[in-house]
């Protein structure tokens, strides 16, 4: 049975409310995103990984769950297939919540962001092959470090492309924060990113329409090639396949290492995902360092500067391009402007002493931009990136002493349950809230009875009604997920497992020695590891040719290279699977895959370290 609920008159009517102030549209985003038009293959389909016969609802008639401007998102992300982009530039679209480009070559095409998986990559390159010839590749560029413009480099890259010596050209500081920007808060932030993509919701018009940067994450083979080639200054040029390059390095934008560049004998900019057709996060709510608003509206200037002048077609890597000088100017500087603005903005607000509530709340864009649909909040949204800025510059605390030592929430809503005279006056007035249409309300309000009482039904039933209904207001698609998923896991609780699944696990196996020792440091249980006493040994992984000094001291784990007690001889995916509980030490002893007098203070250091489960509570405690 179908649990979820139509959409109330109150969201109708927000719904009215909204598509009365939204731009004018004259069709001319979907001609853009149409344009060019080569080929594509049925529903984009591309089995056990990618598809878009799902999303056929977007066909029909908006349904009252969906914000009226996030539905035209969605049609516009729906558009997939091959496309002609510019002279020697096509695009596949539609196949990935990111794009693939290819540049034709003179011998063959050089690949732009293959993706996040290698099935749907593969699947591009086949297309492209059809309709423009059968070529090899002749090099890959991986725009930044994000694992949607990388993950699906081996579905365009064979072993011996690779042994070859493939040109895989990358920003300086690629690799680094490939593998290592998601692993030491790895498992909250793939779990949060369930939430945020709406992975376990039903894609339809009461669940997952669109993630406003693209349609949703693939679900193939991620793999990581490490480039061959790294970009580390404005300016550098470089020649693949016969095809000059100029590179613009852009560092702490939308990731934290990232480049666009220019393609001077097409007259073509890549953009990279510096430059959308949205508002992008300077905070993500899957969870992420707070990005630069500042240097990215410097970055952007710097790209008018550089190459807007001589270019005719304007491409990044989601979305549709730009075609001409001008328009790709223009589209250049309000996106510049989008993000100074809100930087500018919070600081003039903060230095007045609003708090970062306030000023989210207050912060409106000004009509030039507010007339655009390019810098509108379909990914990252006024509100959050507000709150964004607010932090970069003077963290999470608003200068309130109220707010400085907060009681947790389970403490706090038990206490509020008190005040608001039990559960029963809690949920009446609740409910009373709920049908007037006050769901922000309703939602702060029955979360403290949830978290004082996580199994009282009434309370987690209400709660997922106006969780839901905010979703279906939400212009976000992030913001939508995360309501929709909040209120689906409030209605059907995941059952506790008894071997949960390890999460980061992934990430663990793509680190490097030295990488992997420091990811073992916030495993460590520092309450535990106070009661166990100071530890030494030597890791000598048989791998790498490495060995490491790791000492436990004060309940703090450390390592560097060299020796410092007894020696553990062992591969990095070996001690990977005994960190995780694949194996025990047991076992692996005696398989000898782990040998040496180290293994016995190995053994005493194995318990010390957490496993974490990836599917923790969100909206429960």
């Amino acid at each position: 049975m179908d649990q979820r609920k139509d959409a109330t008159a109150a969201t109708m009517a927000a719904h009215a409310a909204l598509a009365a102030s939204l731009p004018a549209d004259d069709g001319s985003d979907f001609e853009k995103a149409e344009r060019g038009f080569i080929g594509t293959i049925p529903n984009a389909d591309v089995p056990g990984a990618w598809s878009m016969a799902p999303f056929a609802f977007l066909n029909g008639d908006r349904p009252d769950t969906v914000n009226p401007s996030l539905w035209r998102q969605a049609k516009l992300n729906a558009l997939h297939g091959l496309f002609e982009v510019g002279r020697g530039v096509y695009q596949v679209r539609g196949f990935d919540i990111s794009n693939i480009t290819f540049i034709e070559g003179e011998r063959g095409y050089v690949i732009i962001d293959p993706l996040t998986s290698a099935q749907p990559a593969a699947a591009a390159l086949k297309l492209m092959r059809e309709h423009r010839g059968d070529k090899p590749v002749t090099g890959v560029i991986y725009t930044h470090s994000h694992v949607d413009h990388y993950g699906g480099v081996r579905g365009v890259l064979s072993d011996e492309d690779i042994a070859g010596g493939m040109q895989i050209v990358a920003p300086e500081g690629f690799l680094k924060a490939a593998v290592s920007e998601n692993v030491m808060a790895g498992n909250a932030m793939g779990r949060r990113a369930t939430y945020m993509y709406g992975a376990t919701l039903m894609k339809d018009a009461k669940g997952h329409v669109d993630s406003g940067l693209g349609k949703t994450v693939s679900m193939g083979q991620v793999s990581l090639v490490p480039p061959t080639v790294s970009i580390s200054r404005t300016g550098e040029r470089l020649t693949i396949d016969g095809v000059e390059i100029v590179f613009q390095v852009t560092p702490d934008t939308e990731a934290p290492a990232e480049m666009n560049f220019f393609f001077p004998q097409f007259g073509a900019l890549c953009m990279a995902e510096n430059c959308t057709c949205h508002l992008h996060n300077i905070y993500t709510p899957r969870g992420a360092q707070v990005r630069d608003a500042r240097a990215w509206s410097h970055y952007i200037n710097e790209a008018v500067e550089m190459f807007a002048g001589d270019t005719e077609v304007l491409f990044a890597s989601h979305h549709w391009p730009r075609w001409g000088s001008g328009e790709a100017a223009r589209f250049l500087r309000q996106q510049r402007d989008l993000y100074k603005y809100i930087h500018d903005q919070v600081l003039r607000m903060a230095n007045h002493g609003l708090t970062p509530t306030e000023i989210a709340e207050g912060l409106a864009l000004p009509p030039s931009l507010a007339a655009e649909w390019h810098t509108r909040g379909y990914y990252g949204t006024l509100n959050h990136n507000a709150k964004a800025v607010y932090q970069r510059y003077l963290g999470w605390f608003d200068g309130n002493p109220a707010n400085l030592h907060r009681l947790p929430p389970t403490e706090a809503g038990a206490r509020y349950v008190e005040l608001a005279g039990g559960a029963e006056a809690l949920l009446a007035k609740a409910q009373a809230a709920y049908g007037r249409g006050e769901y922000r309300w309703v939602a702060e309000l029955v979360n403290h009875l949830v978290f004082a009482d996580p199994a009282n039904a009434e309370a987690r039933a209400l709660q997922a009604d106006a969780l839901e209904q905010m979703g279906y207001q939400a212009e976000s698609g992030p913001w939508r997920a995360f309501y929709l998923t909040g209120a689906q896991e409030l209605r059907n609780p995941r059952p506790k497992s008894e071997t949960p699944r390890q999460g980061a696990a992934g990430q663990l196996r793509s680190l490097p020695a030295d990488d992997l020792l420091e990811s073992l440091s916030v495993r460590l249980n520092g309450v535990s590891a106070g009661e166990a006493g100071d530890l030494a040994l030597t890791v000598v992984f048989t791998d790498t040719g490495e060995n490491f000094a790791v000492s436990l001291s004060n309940a703090v784990l450390h390592h560097e290279a060299g020796e410092g007690g007894p020696g553990v001889s062992l591969t990095r995916p070996v001690l990977i699977a005994l960190v995780i509980g694949e194996t025990t030490l047991e076992a692996a002893l005696a398989d000898g895959k782990v040998s040496g007098d180290g293994a016995t203070v190995l053994g005493q250091l194995l318990p010390l370290l957490d496993r974490f489960d990836f599917w923790f509570e969100i909206v429960a405690p």
